[in-house]
């Protein structure tokens, strides 16, 4: 005790132990302060950036781990609450495209469909002379797979417009059924889509080639995530044998949907040559869409009809598809007669119109 009192000896922080202690004891709290600042700033940048997990997450039909990918999947409206970035261009348009529910009406459009008198311009007609259909176009959101197809689409001031392009792909001229560009065309959709429920929406799709004559929303299914029309309907909405069309479909945005959408688009690598609704039709019994929860119903060709298996009566019909029809001046045909039926119905007397079943006169060239 003398010895350390009476400072005769040197301070135990001159002694060479004492430096090599001091010095493993400074390496050790700098690897750790790097250690929490790093921790902090992943955190920070998560937070910022919540839908890249998802976006760099990738699963393969039949070998899912369906736990593990909601982990990485952020409910929409917290992904809304946390944004503090400015909007990019496709939330700018959905969301002055979106009724109050955050519901937008979407199709896609190339050159060959927005030409004069082609499919685009009886697409809109329709709208114009259904019963109540009028106000839901400035609710139409086109997105328009090239150039000319925006520009045409800018033409029509009451539509909002959105261009999808995609780098090395020419989508401008007519696709023909399941060539290479059709295919790349279809799902190059989907992917779209499933951005669309990533982003927070919800949406109607329609194909360009469905007539619109009444509002559909009192006909979807509450608490169904994912709502489709068909070819064929056997009489039952939950009834997975039914033949999917995926060229109208009512998809609510949750993680549950947008889960299915990442599912759909990447099992198109193990079926390759397939269309979108023919890989829906693989994986529609798949278990991993059992379980992730997925609510899926099918919609009543009697109100959501087409050229496969027309609606029976006009006076219940919403909308009127050229399905099961090839060749783009075959839908034309076929939809402007069916406008033309409309027009004759609508201008029936009421009681006329409820006293039979008024009927199509098409498919004529299709079917």
């Amino acid at each position: 005790m003398g010895d350390l009192e009476g400072g005769s000896n040197k301070n135990l922080g001159d002694g060479p132990q004492y430096q090599q202690f001091s010095s493993r004891n400074v390496v050790k709290i700098l690897v750790l302060f790097s250690a929490v600042a790093l921790s902090i700033l992943l955190l920070y940048h998560s937070s910022s950036y919540p839908l890249q997990f998802f976006t760099n997450s990738s699963y393969k039909p039949g070998n899912t781990t369906p736990s593990s990918i909601a982990g990485n999947l952020l409910d929409t409206a917290n992904v809304s609450a946390q944004r503090t970035q400015p909007l990019t261009k496709l939330e700018e348009v959905l969301e002055k495209a979106a009724m109050e529910d955050k519901t937008v009406i979407i199709t896609t459009l190339n050159a060959a469909w927005t030409a004069p008198n082609s499919i685009f311009d009886v697409f809109l007609e329709s709208f114009t002379i259904g019963n109540q259909t009028k106000p839901l176009l400035k609710h139409v959101l086109v997105v328009a797979l090239d150039q000319t197809a925006y520009s045409r689409c800018l033409e029509k001031h009451y539509l909002h417009c959105y261009a999808l392009t995609t780098e090395g792909v020419d989508f401008s001229g007519e696709a023909y059924f399941l060539s290479d560009d059709y295919l790349k065309m279809i799902w190059r959709r989907i992917d779209f889509l499933r951005t669309v429920l990533q982003t927070g929406y919800n949406f109607i799709f329609t194909d360009a080639d469905i007539l619109w004559f009444r509002q559909p929303f009192a006909h979807f299914y509450p608490d169904t995530d994912f709502q489709i029309a068909c070819d064929h309907y056997w009489y039952d909405s939950f009834d997975l044998d039914n033949s999917p069309n995926g060229g109208f479909n009512f998809v609510k945005s949750n993680n549950r949907s947008i889960q299915f959408y990442k599912f759909w688009y990447d099992a198109r690598e193990a079926h390759p040559g397939k269309m979108d609704q023919d890989v829906l039709n693989m994986i529609k019994h798949d278990p991993f869409v059992k379980e992730i929860g997925l609510k899926i119903r099918f919609l009543d060709t009697a109100l959501f009809g087409g050229f496969c298996e027309p609606s029976k009566d006009l006076n219940f019909v919403c909308t009127m598809h050229a399905n099961c029809c090839i060749g783009l001046e075959n839908k034309i045909h076929d939809l402007t007669m069916a406008i033309d039926d409309w027009k004759k119905f609508m201008a029936l007397p009421a009681d006329e119109r409820m006293s039979k079943p008024q009927i199509w006169t098409v498919p004529r060239i299709c079917g």
